[in-house]
């Protein structure tokens, strides 16, 4: 188990923690379950239930029983719930915020978050991001690329950049910007593909 606080706020004892209350409290209207939980945030089933359980006991979030499963949501209630939720935005909430926003635009294969936000979230030590700088891999429109970032950077309360690119020059990366960001830090972002 990793014991280092978490470059992205060390207020939160691993992004694991952050990253769970992240999809819950930046999602107010929605109910999870554990499983959800460990599928978004990568983690394990036994650490998503044991955090979920330190967070309904710490009131933070509810739980109530449906069926066989416990349907976890925020309690935005909770006197912590709104600075709670500020915290977050500012360090685990690109990966909640930006996946909602491109969620509902066709011809996305991928998304990354690259930058300074990926290199604190992937434990690189140095300032706190200032933007978020995000990869599109696929055919998007660029007019929905561009409306999106403006929601999600209102959303975060900073600047969000989308660059978009081809699978195919994603894959090949002639270009050295490209060639560059397949050695750096790179966060792969879960989105869900839109209805056809």
């Amino acid at each position: 188990m990793n014991n280092s606080a978490p470059e992205l706020s060390a207020l939160f004892r691993s992004d694991s923690q952050g990253e769970i209350l992240a999809c819950v409290l930046l999602n107010p209207d929605q109910a999870f379950t554990i499983a959800d939980l460990a599928r978004m945030t990568g983690t394990s089933y036994a650490s998503t239930h044991r955090e979920a359980q330190r967070l309904v006991r710490v009131g933070v979030v509810t739980e109530r029983r449906v069926g066989r499963h416990h349907q976890l949501s925020a309690d935005s209630a909770s006197p912590a719930y709104e600075s709670l939720r500020q915290l977050l935005l500012l360090s685990y909430g690109p990966m909640t915020v930006i996946p909602r926003v491109l969620g509902t635009i066709g011809g996305i294969d991928d998304v990354y978050i690259y930058g300074s936000w990926a290199a604190r979230r992937m434990g690189e030590p140095g300032s706190p991001p200032q933007d978020i700088d995000v990869l599109v891999v696929g055919d998007p429109p660029r007019r929905a690329l561009h409306e999106a970032a403006e929601e999600a950077g209102r959303a975060l309360g900073r600047e969000v950049n989308i660059r978009a690119v081809s699978a195919a020059s994603w894959a090949s990366a002639t270009d050295s910007f490209l060639r560059t960001l397949h050695t750096r830090p790179l966060v792969r972002l879960h989105i869900d593909k839109p209805s056809a």
